[in-house]
């Protein structure tokens, strides 16, 4: 295998880019060639049969000037720095600057590129750290320490009406938000001399150039070797007849309101609904949720038939299969128009999922291939189906995650600087921040019989685990999913108090490929949560009712 290093001069657009590549990789022995208008230059990989000549002769006859900087085979020493010398002129261009593209802009960083991130919104930073995770997380947190003030479970301690400010907690998370949001992106971007920040909305012209509208009314052409898409995703609006017309509330204006409502009803019932609903609910609303279907269907169904159960213990009223088919606004009060009936509140949450942030892209220009929602097809390298372009995060077809999203980016920026990283989401831990919270990885049984996996599982009720009952909080369950012939774990489904701490070394012991034995011989800190998943793991061998306290 060798390479070969070639200034070109004569180019005079980025066609020639395209003409010098085809000419090129048609060449019997070439394995790729990467060509850069930018930075006038091509870096060819090819078999050993080719020679210098070879290549200078076929980009010559194309009308252009060539000279050779480097050339190296492998194995010798002038590889390191012959490489290093080709990433230093690369050019990463990022559209977004979420947690996916800052991943991949640091990686692409420190493989010695240059990167342009290209951002259209006011505030750098994406989805989470703003509008998602973590402002949601701070209310869902205030929201479980205002229904423990108001329904503790200790005797010795006197139950009262919280004190609520909303204004309060919005400015605090606002101030938490901005200081992660500085500390996380904005000295990053700041501190990092390789990377800079163009504002304004990018779209493609072709396969290596963006132009970018800028807020001033101008347009700027960026070019680079490498072009990764982070742009993230936007809340689905389901087409409900008057629905356009009424104030109704995303995520986002939930997340960030000054005042609680007094009855919020909610359209959908997966992650975010279920999280907003509950802790409306404990912030003081009386809370009606409308479910296509029932709530979390898509998972194991004890999820959320227990899930429901606590849900309506805590007078959340769930309406499962049942669907708006109009909506009014009277200036005061919605009135929704169902298959079960007439409702009114005075707020109305639409959470129905998220699509990806990709139809002002122009993608259509450079040929790349998204699925019917808009989403873009990636292999697990992140590259998409055009050479040199990446995605990753919401816009992409992987699972909606923000960890997801900076595996992805990170790994789009190691490959997109000469490396070969891989994203392996057949371990991926999920939580959903209800109370108790739900928590999942690996395979369900449905799952692991539609791949004809015969399988074993147990259930283990959280009564079974000393930290639970310590905490008088023995909600929910652990289960475990057990390849039948081996033992070997599979999958794990949890609903409990605290339960998004105890998925991770599931995650592992699935990982690591161990048994039910394996896990149920580990030692596990006693009293802890997570023990609960050796006693689950030992329930597929005997009774736990019958063990000592310590479960040894």
């Amino acid at each position: 295998m060798s390479k070969f290093y070639f200034q070109i001069e004569g180019m005079t657009c980025t066609s020639c880019v395209t003409h010098i590549k085809e000419t090129l990789e048609a060449i019997e022995g070439i394995n790729r060639a990467d060509v850069s208008y930018a930075n006038a230059s091509t870096v060819v990989d090819t078999s050993s049969s080719v020679n210098a000549d070879d290549l200078i002769g076929a980009i010559e006859a194309l009308g252009y000037t060539v000279q050779e900087r480097h050339s190296q085979k492998a194995g010798c020493v002038s590889d390191k720095v012959a490489t290093q010398e080709s990433v230093a002129s690369l050019h990463v261009a990022i559209i977004g600057s979420g947690s996916g593209a800052f991943a991949c802009a640091i990686k692409a960083a420190e493989g010695g590129a240059h990167v342009t991130i290209i951002e259209g919104a006011e505030v750098i930073g994406g989805c989470c750290v703003n509008v998602g995770c973590v402002p949601s997380k701070i209310l869902i947190r205030a929201a479980q320490l205002a229904e423990q003030q108001r329904n503790n479970p200790f005797k010795g301690l006197e139950n009262h009406a919280p004190q609520l400010s909303r204004a309060l907690l919005t400015q605090q998370q606002t101030a938490r938000i901005e200081e992660l949001r500085a500390a996380k992106y904005q000295n990053i971007l700041e501190s990092n001399p390789a990377l800079s920040l163009v504002k304004g909305h990018a779209r493609f012209k072709n396969t290596s150039t963006l132009i970018v509208s800028k807020p001033d009314g101008n347009e700027q052409e960026i070019i680079a070797d490498r072009i990764l898409i982070a742009t993230g995703s936007t809340p689905s609006i389901p087409l409900i007849d008057g629905l356009a017309s009424t104030p109704y509330w995303t995520s986002t204006e939930a997340l960030f309101a000054e005042e609680t409502p007094e009855h919020l009803i909610v359209i959908g019932s997966s992650v975010v609904s279920l999280e907003i609903a509950q802790a409306y609910r404990r912030l003081g609303s009386q809370v009606t949720v409308l479910a296509r279907h029932t709530l979390l269907y898509a998972e194991d169904p004890l999820l959320g038939e227990k899930l429901t159960t606590f849900f309506e213990k805590e007078d959340i009223r769930i309406l499962n299969h049942t669907q708006a088919s109009s909506v009014d606004y009277d200036g005061k009060r919605f009135t929704l128009e169902t298959n079960a009936g007439s409702f009114q509140s005075d707020r109305l949450l639409i959470s129905t999922g998220r699509h990806a942030n990709t139809s002002q892209l122009n993608l259509e220009a450079v040929g790349i291939k998204t699925e019917r929602n808009g989403a873009i097809t990636v292999n697990d390298r992140m590259e998409t189906t055009v050479p040199n372009i990446y995605a990753a995060g919401d816009c992409s077809d992987m699972p909606q995650f923000v960890y997801v999203a900076a595996a992805a980016g990170s790994r789009a920026g190691v490959n997109m600087t000469g490396g070969d990283a891989k994203l392996d989401l057949s371990t991926m831990p999920t939580v959903i921040f209800t109370d108790p919270q739900v928590a999942t990885v690996g395979l369900t049984e449905e799952q692991a019989k539609a791949q004809s996996i015969n399988t074993d599982s147990r259930i283990l009720d959280m009564e079974n685990v000393p930290r639970a009952l310590a905490n008088f909080e023995t909600d929910g369950f652990i289960k475990l999913v057990a390849e039948a012939n081996t033992g070997r774990i599979i999958g794990a489904q949890i609903l409990a108090h605290e339960g998004g701490e105890i998925i991770q070394s599931a995650a592992l012991a699935i990982h690591n490929r161990m048994t039910v034995t394996d896990l149920a011989d580990q030692l596990f800190p006693y009293l802890t949560m997570v023990e609960g998943l050796k006693l689950c793991a030992q329930t597929f061998n005997k009774d736990v009712k019958e063990l000592s306290c310590c479960a040894g």
